[in-house]
This record gives C-alpha cells, sequence and structure tokens, in this order.
C-alpha cells in the first residue's frame, strides 16, 4: 500500500525521450513528491505528475536564494528491481544544507521512503544502457510571497527524477580542467560546503570562461590566499601522489562533503592504499606534475562518479597527467565503485538499498 497520496497522470512522458541520447538533466520522469511546510510542520506530502508550479512574482527564493538541493541516483540492478546508493546520507547532508539557510529540517526517513516508492512509480524510467542512471534531485525552497530580507515562513520540498547517461559524454575519457586564480567560490564561513543554490551561482562566471575556452571544469582555490586547493565545480578532487591518494580536508568549510569521496576514501582501506585528507597547495600539485610524483588525479561525484582529470591549466600553462590516460588507481575505483551501486560486485559496507518492483 502507497504510503503518500498517489495522483495518476493520464499519459506518460516516456515517448518525448530520445532513449538513444539521453544527455544529462534533459529528460524528466512521469511522477514527482511534493510536500510543504506550513504552520510549523511538514506535510506528509503526495506523489503527483510532473509539472510546472504555480508561483508568485514576488515568491521570496526568486529574489533571496533560499534553495537547497541534493542529487543521487538509481541503478538497474542486473537481477531486477534498482539499487540506491547511500539514501541516508543525502538525508542527513540536506538537513546540513538547510541548517545552513534557515530552512526547516525534513524529516530524514520521509526523505528516503519519498525517494523509494517515487523509484515505483517511475521505475519505467530507469536506464539500462553502460553508465546509464536515473538521476535523483530533491530540492527545498522559501515559497513565502513577501519582499523582505529574512527567512521565509513557508517551503516546498519537491523530488524530481531524470533518465541519463552520463555527466560527461565519454565515460572515462580524463577532463581538461582551469585553476581558477582570479574568482573565488567561498569562503570560511559562507556556503561552500553546503548544496545551496547561491553556492552554484557563485561558479558560474569562471565555469563560464573556463568552458569557452576548451576546458570541462574549474578547480576552485582557496578564497582567501589563493593558494590551496578546494574542490572542482562539480566535484571533489583527489591526487596520487607517491602512491598515496591525497584529497583536500574538510576542515577549511568550504568544501562540500561529497557521499562519492567518502566512499571513495572507505574503499581505498579495503583496496591496500592510503588514503589522506590534508591541506594541499596548487603549487604542490604543480610541483607533483612536473617531478613525476603526481601520477593520476581523479574528481568524485554522484553526477561524475569517478572522472579522470587529464590536464590542469594554471596561469596560462598547462599540465599534462598521466600522459592524458586514465591512471589505475582511478580505474580501479570507477570499476568497484560502479560494480556495487550496479549490484555487480560485493557490497561490504552495506551501502546499496535495493527495491524490488
Amino acid at each position: 500500500m502507497s504510503k503518500f497520496k498517489f495522483n495518476p497522470r493520464n499519459d506518460t512522458l516516456k515517448n518525448s525521450i530520445n532513449w538513444s541520447k539521453l544527455g544529462f538533466g534533459r529528460y524528466f520522469a512521469d511522477y514527482m513528491y511534493i510536500s510543504h511546510y506550513k504552520d510549523g510542520s511538514w506535510e506528509e506530502g503526495e506523489i503527483v505528475p510532473y509539472q510546472a508550479l504555480p508561483i508568485e512574482p514576488a515568491m521570496m527564493t526568486l529574489h533571496y536564494a533560499q534553495t537547497i538541493f541534493e542529487g543521487l541516483k538509481a541503478y538497474k540492478n542486473p537481477n531486477g528491481g534498482a539499487n540506491l546508493f547511500r539514501p541516508e546520507m543525502n538525508a542527513k547532508r540536506i538537513n546540513r544544507s538547510a541548517d545552513a539557510v534557515v530552512i526547516p529540517q525534513f524529516p530524514e526517513d520521509r526523505f528516503v521512503e519519498a525517494i523509494k516508492e517515487l523509484i515505483y512509480y517511475n521505475r519505467e524510467f530507469i536506464p539500462s544502457g553502460e553508465g546509464e542512471t536515473m538521476y535523483i534531485r530533491p530540492f527545498i525552497f522559501g515559497s513565502s510571497n513577501l519582499i523582505g530580507v529574512h527567512p521565509s515562513k513557508e517551503y516546498t520540498m519537491i523530488i524530481i527524477m531524470s533518465p541519463v547517461g552520463p555527466y560527461y559524454k565519454d565515460i572515462l575519457r580524463p577532463v581538461k580542467i582551469k585553476v581558477s586564480d582570479g574568482y573565488v567560490r567561498a569562503v570560511r564561513g559562507g556556503l561552500g560546503s553546503v548544496k545551496a543554490g547561491a553556492n552554484y551561482a557563485a561558479s558560474l562566471k569562471a565555469s563560464d570562461i573556463a568552458e569557452k575556452e576548451g576546458y570541462s571544469q574549474v578547480l576552485w582555490l582557496d578564497g582567501v590566499h589563493l593558494t590551496f586547493v578546494d574542490e572542482v565545480g562539480s566535484m571533489n578532487i583527489m591526487f596520487v601522489i607517491d602512491g598515496e591518494i591525497v584529497t583536500p580536508s574538510l576542515e577549511s568549510g568550504t568544501i562540500l562533503p561529497g557521499i562519492t569521496r567518502d566512499s571513495v576514501l572507505k574503499l581505498a582501506g579495503r583496496l591496500g592504499y592510503k588514503a589522506t585528507e590534508r591541506t594541499i597547495s596548487i603549487n604542490e600539485v604543480i610541483e607533483g606534475i612536473e617531478s613525476g610524483r603526481l601520477t593520476e588525479s581523479f574528481g568524485t561525484g554522484t553526477a561524475a562518479a569517478i572522472s579522470p582529470v587529464g590536464l590542469l591549466s594554471y596561469r596560462g600553462k598547462d599540465y599534462t597527467i598521466n600522459n592524458f590516460e586514465i591512471g589505475p588507481i582511478s580505474q580501479q575505483m570507477y570499476d568497484t565503485l560502479l560494480g556495487i551501486q550496479y549490484g555487480k560486485l560485493e557490497d561490504p559496507f552495506g551501502w546499496v538499498t535495493r527495491i524490488d518492483y
């Protein structure tokens, strides 16, 4: 029996999808979950057809960006049904983001249950091609209609789903990244460590410039000294230096605590690698590439999974990593992580939530 009220649609969006060219975030599944916060509590919520929202011009988030989001995926299991990967971590993280921008906490168990039930109703939208998944986007925004710089009194939580292909067209082709030495994204005490819309808006200018110059992403440095590595626009960053996996520490408060990042750090020990979280300067990275001590770099994130980095551009000079080829550790992490997510490999950590239908 359905936990949430269900409002069926009379048609389907399946026929409008080009299944041979999914891209990323272009198409959307039939149903979404929606819940409203009013008078001090969240409604149970309901599952309704994917649809446009009625909003007023004075809706506060349009003016003051009080909005947060999450990202996770459903993977088609070869034995039937679908897999969710550590959804409880997303439930906790969206509430950390909520706290940062004064949004009421959303019940974590309801968050996970809503996603599981929504997957059931959207099950025919989970693709089965290589690298294809169902991307899940929960988000919350202030929905009061009032002009004035203060927290909204009402909020809306929505979860939508999108059948997607790989985030990058060539799944494991190394990407080219430009190091930003002029623009900054976040500083200590700001929104760098949360998935708030304003955090990502702050990244768009430098990302747009980098894309026009032929780079896939921007590598952000700390916002004070422009010296220490933070993260890439859509993913955390890792380096292999003298055989050790090194990634920037979260202590600065300017780096998103990525779920894929955490998973790779835990997998590293099981696979026999030393992994260290610490401060790392861009000079150490460049010197490591030039000396040959830095042999690989890869990004980690829900959208891109494991994305090898083949080139860094810093202050007008390009530095090629591992002959612009994926390295053995990056490949092993990719194979192991996706093997667990798709249910093809043993899940030693109990990360996967199986959904049968």
